[in-house]
């Protein structure tokens, strides 16, 4: 496939190098050209480049760097991306790509030698070695080389600030380069949908409180819906372990917002940073949840079940799912069956009110790219990078080039190809966009790229019913000291594994008003206070950044 493509490609050059330059940079005035000495930096020569414009080099250098990559993806020597940028910009890639699960080993092999390569293009660098890495000067600030020579990256670090404060270290330097896609669709991950065949077959209103859900569940239970004999309906089921689908929801009923991510039960309130897991609301749902387990209106298997286990609950010959959590319900259900599952609005909780918590799962990062001390042209590097952040390329390293994934319409929006049949968009994906670099802001959909239609499915829904009851707060991706790091890496595994565990026992056994003061005392000994010291501090200094 991706040899036809690139001889499709090569067929329409002349087009395609026109929409590359559109796309790449929004001034094309070849200005400041400096010299035309050229070298390549494999040969670790310092070069001379063009400050502004395109190409970076009059003459071809060639930059080596390494980079994870995909399990179906090419070499990206092979991709029509850097193909594409290779032309505009004269900078030859020499990349080193490693297949993803031995990336961590080979990366720490290199930094621990010395034999570094220019760059590391979708690092992997945890917090732990973007400081560890910086402060020693295996990679290098990047700051001056921002404000100098990334037009495109400076002018989205002022559009968000935020963006800025993700990738700046406690010392105050720049280490790495973000990646960012502003879908807004992460923080609610956790959408309830329910029924409606059976609403109606059982003569039942669309539930609008805790009390009236509990009695359509029931209803679900005891009245046979399905029509089948059996007594298999299952009321309520969702992916407790999990990032989305999880009980989130079912605790803000009792009136706190708490929507964890990875377990993480941080919940932040007029800016102070609070643990969930201990807190009164937390023990008096967990301990009414528990009622509804036993009343078989939970599916006891939430605490055990993985995603397929969920999703074959949803695609049985009989019906059997009254009611369940998720981020989008043909996942569950299948497209057969989808239409009989609707949304069910938020309902109102214990004291009247709906609540709605927010994930703290961050669309930044910070690990995209970072630039070595073996690199003697950080200024070029820097140039030919932050072409991926113009907004129409980074549109395509997130989701793939024009002419396979994207056309462009007739204001030069970058509109989704019809995929051909057989052909899943996901390996699609893996195959032509390298990910790594990039930043697609919320305003540049519908304006530079337009949405996936299921995304698209998604925010509606979000913007509908969950959106004007979230909560504003949620804890922002922080980058922390070593010293804090190694606080949290310390207490914070363990605290997680012990309320999973907890939690679990709780809903399915009972017991939690019984062991609830010792469950906080051991909790408390475990580190939990010094832990939210911690995240209170970085939470801070972020505000004051």
């Amino acid at each position: 496939m991706l040899k036809s493509m690139k001889k499709r490609m090569v067929k329409n050059k002349k087009r395609v190098s026109m929409a590359l330059v559109l796309g790449l940079t929004a001034s094309l005035a070849l200005t400041g050209c400096t010299n035309n000495e050229s070298a390549g930096s494999d040969k670790a020569e310092k070069v001379a480049f063009n400050e502004t414009g395109l190409p970076i080099v009059d003459k071809q250098v060639t930059l080596n760097i390494v980079s994870p990559k995909a399990a179906l993806a090419p070499d990206y020597s092979e991709m029509v991306i850097f193909d594409r940028l290779q032309e505009a910009t004269n900078v030859k890639i020499k990349w080193n790509n490693i297949p993803g699960d031995g990336y961590q080993e080979k990366k720490n092999l290199m930094l621990a030698s010395g034999d570094l390569p220019d760059a590391f293009y979708a690092s992997g660098f945890s917090d732990h070695d973007l400081i560890q890495y910086g402060q020693n000067g295996t990679i290098i600030p990047l700051e001056d080389l921002i404000d100098k020579y990334a037009p495109n990256l400076k002018k989205l670090f002022e559009q968000r600030p935020d963006l800025k404060k993700v990738v700046t270290a406690p010392d105050g330097h720049i280490y790495s380069l973000p990646r960012a896609e502003e879908m807004d669709l992460v923080g609610m991950p956790n959408i309830m949908f329910i029924n409606k065949v059976w609403l109606d077959k059982l003569g039942l209103a669309m539930p609008t409180t805790l009390e009236e859900y509990h009695d359509v569940l029931k209803a679900f239970k005891e009245k046979d819906p399905n029509g089948n004999g059996k007594q298999d309906e299952i009321g309520l089921t969702f992916w407790y372990n999990g990032w989305c689908g999880n009980e989130g929801d079912l605790i803000g009923l009792f009136g706190l917002p708490d929507s964890p991510f990875e377990a993480d039960h941080r919940v932040v309130r007029d800016g102070k940073v609070i643990y969930a897991a201990v807190q009164p609301e937390f023990k008096e749902a967990i301990n009414y949840y528990n009622g509804w387990v036993k009343e078989g209106l939970i599916d006891p298997e939430v605490v055990t079940q993985k995603t397929e286990q969920l999703f074959a609950k949803g695609k049985t010959e009989d019906p059997t799912l009254g009611s369940f959590i998720w981020w989008e319900n043909t996942e569950v259900v299948g497209t057969d069956r989808v239409k009989d599952y609707v949304v069910l609005p938020p309902l109102k909780g214990k004291d009247g009110k709906i609540v709605i918590g927010r994930s703290n799962y961050s669309e930044y990062g910070r690990d995209a790219f970072v630039v070595t001390s073996a690199n003697k042209n950080p200024e070029l590097t820097m140039r030919w990078v932050d072409e991926l952040y113009e907004p129409k390329m980074s549109a395509q390293v997130n989701w793939g080039p024009i002419g396979e994934i994207y056309e462009e319409d007739g204001n030069g929006m970058l509109v989704n190809k019809e995929l051909p049949a057989g052909v899943a968009m996901g390996e699609l994906r893996q195959k032509v966009a390298p990910g790594g670099p990039f930043v697609v802001l919320k305003e540049h959909f519908g304006s530079v790229v337009d949405m996936e239609p299921r995304a698209k499915e998604r925010l509606a829904i979000l913007d509908e019913y969950y959106k004007p009851h979230m909560v504003q707060e949620n804890y922002p991706s922080i980058f922390f000291s070593p010293e804090e790091l190694e606080i949290i890496n310390t207490i914070e595994p363990e605290i997680k594994t012990f309320v999973k565990q907890k939690e679990a026992q709780w809903l399915i056994e009972g017991g939690i008003e019984k062991e609830w003061d010792d469950y906080v005392e051991q909790l408390n000994d475990m580190g939990l206070e010094k832990l939210m010291d911690v995240y209170q501090k970085g939470l801070d200094r972020y505000n004051k950044q």
